[in-house]
């Protein structure tokens, strides 16, 4: 009998086991940029966004001084009309922005919109046939716009629903108010997981597409008829959701808490304002006042 030499299969680099054909590596196959971008990806960041647990340095402060803070920072860039200045408060915005952790889904979003509109109306302004004023005046109105959005992100992004509520209710803000933001918060996740069921429903019922058509013009046609049949199951869906809402709110004395002195006390005991919170207002306020003054 002969016997037959036979190589081994060479191990994989770092790990001392063979390489199996046919099977891809796991450290190659991992998705990343486009490849991740899915209903279920924005589902969870908007989770994310809608009850702050991605922390930063926002999060721990009292809900009070965060909106004393946004209030300052969304004031600040009307004040001015010297581009150095709105420049300033863009890039410190940008820092709290950042610092605040708002995660990818809003910081491309709002790149996009921020780049859509300084392309769109700087087409507009050579087709009219400006000049180097009307370009400067569009560099400014798109660093307020920057600037206060990116701080009232950085701001809501550190707020979970019941903060953001506490806090309004703290300011003598009419209860209704504060329900209405933190409703709003609990139902946008909820909106976009039941869209994605009722469209899911759809897809398992009807007939597979028989192709994409022309620049995709089939795909398009497809998912747009899906939405618009949606709708109607998604509104009836979120009636019932906020009468479940409004009943379990009412049930453990929501409206009481609002308008009664000793149940507002007692819903707003835990919130503390500190010396922590007092600095971020007075850094806030100087900055600003600050960058108004020398520039």
């Amino acid at each position: 009998m002969t016997a037959v030499a036979t190589d081994a299969p060479a191990p994989s680099a770092g790990t001392g086991r063979p390489h199996e054909a046919g099977r891809p590596d796991r450290r190659t196959s991992t998705r990343s940029g486009f490849d991740r971008v899915t209903v279920e990806w924005v589902k969870l960041e908007l989770m994310r966004v809608a009850y702050a647990t991605r922390g930063g340095f926002l999060a721990r402060r009292d809900p009070r001084a965060v909106l004393g803070w946004y209030l300052v920072c969304a004031l600040a860039p009307w004040l001015t009309y010297s581009t150095p200045a709105l420049a300033v408060f863009f890039v410190l915005a940008l820092a709290c922005a950042l610092a605040a952790r708002i995660g990818p889904l809003l910081l491309g979003l709002f790149t996009l919109g921020i780049l859509g509109q300084a392309a769109y109306v700087l087409v507009l302004v050579f087709v009219l046939g400006g000049n180097a004023a009307a370009i400067d005046g569009l560099v400014q109105i798109s660093l307020k716009l920057g600037a206060i959005s990116l701080a009232s992100m950085a701001a809501f992004v550190s707020l979970d629903p019941e903060k953001l509520s506490d806090g309004l209710q703290a300011l003598r803000a009419p209860a209704v108010l504060g329900f209405g933001v933190s409703y709003g918060y609990r139902m946008v996740p909820l909106l976009i997981d039941e869209f994605q069921t009722i469209v899911d429903g759809h897809r398992l019922r009807g007939a597979p597409p028989r192709g994409h058509g022309f620049l995709g013009w089939q795909t398009a046609a497809r998912i747009g008829r899906i939405a618009v049949q949606a709708f109607y199951p998604l509104i009836l869906n979120t009636a019932q959701r906020t009468r479940t809402t409004v009943e379990a709110l009412e049930t453990r004395g929501f409206s009481p808490t609002g308008t009664d002195d000793p149940g507002r006390r007692l819903r707003l005991a835990h919130l503390r304002f500190t010396w922590a919170d007092a600095a971020l207002l007075l850094v806030t306020v100087a900055t600003v006042v600050a960058t108004l003054v020398l520039l």
